[in-house]
């Protein structure tokens, strides 16, 4: 970099960044979901940009879109003419066969009706008694920098509580609200930066035209459906010595039901006498009904293409295109993965610590994805004339999703990991446009566990689980 006030920052041969107060910010692979919204944002651009440059896929290639609308299939809009007759007695649903971002939204309000607490705190009229306005100078050669505006916002997706496989959350849930209006993040002390985990930025003058919205500086809450992660903790606990789990037919009544009060927003209390398959084909009917599949159609050819690279190639190819989909999805599969990895590991028979022998549920990584794969990537269905030409392609590319998914399972633990060079890439995107934010999200970084050091003596932090 020509940059002295880049170079003041970045020691690019080891990934180590100077803050202003003097500590080297060592980058370490750390968990996708502790990046910033804004962080996960650029690496998407950086993704998307290592895609084009150094991997030969043969294909085009685009960052998925947030709610993208699809043409309406025959039955589709033969389904919207039967519920226009009954809209006035129904209403629409809140969980199945619409958008993944609307999903979320509703599930959002669902959690503000039912925690009256919550709702209360998130009225804007309250959150507006904390917004500050902090302002002061940033002084930079030959130029005049104009650091983005806060704004305040009540987006942030409320978590959806997991007790297994849940993703570390660097900052306390009952400080994520409220909005702060900085000039110069740089001048705020240690004191100051807790005023900061709701702070807002605008984005780069290059991204306004495609997303019309705020980004924040901290990581944003888990997006998960609650009726996936509710289906997910109701196997982890009761389901995983369930022989045949995903595979073993359900009651198609009590299917229906759950269905129905998930879609009517009610309050779903999943416990014991609910059974594994029950819970098991739910699960699988709301990823079957998704309007977009959870890894999307635009990535469809490029997942397909990946299993065609060389084996040591395509760990690496498919972490970039999963750093491609939009937060919900990528955080639903993790969420949904994380679930399929545990029961894989727990398919083979195995004995126990009074030497009695435990059951496995026998459903391998290979099973599973061989159940989920169709569910998860697919594109539209083609005529009949296409589909006598395509079929042997077809039958191609369904073995192909099967070895994805089974990979994917494979490697959960690594999979959502953000290697160290990814990280430096995008911390050099913002200071190229947003230098002004790069040392409280050092700052943030080094206090969450990365390793920092201070006058070359590395100071304690935690070690990150790989």
């Amino acid at each position: 970099l020509n940059d002295p006030y880049q170079e003041k920052y970045l020691n690019d041969d080891d990934f180590t960044w100077n803050s202003e107060s003097g500590q080297s910010v060592g980058l370490k692979p750390v968990p996708l979901q502790s990046l910033s919204e804004l962080e996960r944002v650029r690496l998407q651009d950086v993704a998307f940009r290592r895609l084009l440059q150094d991997c030969d896929l043969g294909c085009h290639i685009t960052i998925p879109k947030y709610d993208q609308k699809h043409k309406k299939s025959l039955r589709q809009k033969l389904d919207s003419l039967s519920k226009e007759k009954h809209k006035d007695k129904e209403s629409s649903p809140q969980a199945f066969g619409i958008a993944l971002s609307q999903v979320i939204a509703n599930d959002r309000v669902h959690k503000q009706r039912h925690d009256p607490l919550r709702a209360e705190h998130s009225d804007p009229s309250e959150l507006m008694l904390s917004f500050l306005h902090l302002t002061s100078s940033f002084k930079r050669t030959n130029k005049d920098l104009s650091s983005s505006n806060s704004s305040l916002s009540s987006t942030c997706e409320t978590p959806n509580e997991s007790p297994q496989c849940s993703t570390p959350d660097p900052a306390p849930r009952t400080r994520r609200r409220g909005g702060v209006s900085v000039d110069c993040i740089t001048d705020l002390d240690d004191n100051q930066s807790r005023l900061l985990e709701a702070l807002q930025l605008s984005l780069p003058v290059e991204r306004k035209k495609r997303h019309d919205k705020k980004l924040s500086l901290n990581p944003i809450y888990r997006q998960v459906p609650r009726v996936v992660d509710l289906c997910c903790q109701h196997l982890e606990k009761y389901g995983l010595q369930t022989v045949g789990i995903f595979r073993v037919g359900s009651s198609k009544k009590r299917v229906r039901q759950l269905r129905e009060d998930f879609d009517q927003g009610w309050e779903v209390n999943l416990d014991e006498e609910h059974s594994v398959h029950d819970i098991a084909a739910l699960l699988k009917e709301f990823l079957r009904d998704m309007p977009d599949p959870l890894l999307t159609r635009e990535l469809y050819t490029a997942f397909i293409h990946t299993m065609m690279l060389d084996f040591s190639d395509q760990d690496r190819v498919i972490q970039l295109l999963l750093f491609l989909l939009p937060p919900c999805n990528s955080d639903t599969l993790q969420r949904l993965l994380c679930l399929l990895s545990t029961v894989a590991k727990h398919s083979k028979d195995t004995v126990d610590k009074e030497r009695h022998e435990v059951t496995g549920n026998k459903m391998t990584s290979l099973n599973l994805a061989t159940i989920f794969g169709p569910n998860l990537l697919h594109k539209l269905k083609s005529s009949d004339k296409e589909f006598v030409v395509e079929s042997l392609a077809r039958v191609e590319e369904s073995t192909a999703i099967i070895s994805l998914v089974q990979k994917m399972i494979d490697t959960y633990d690594t999979l959502f990991m953000v290697p160290a060079d990814l990280q430096n890439e995008v911390l050099k995107s913002l200071l190229e446009t947003d230098p002004d934010v790069v040392d409280y999200l050092l700052r943030r970084k080094a206090s969450n566990g990365i390793h920092t050091f201070s006058g070359g003596k590395c100071m304690q932090s935690p070690k990150i689980k790989h």
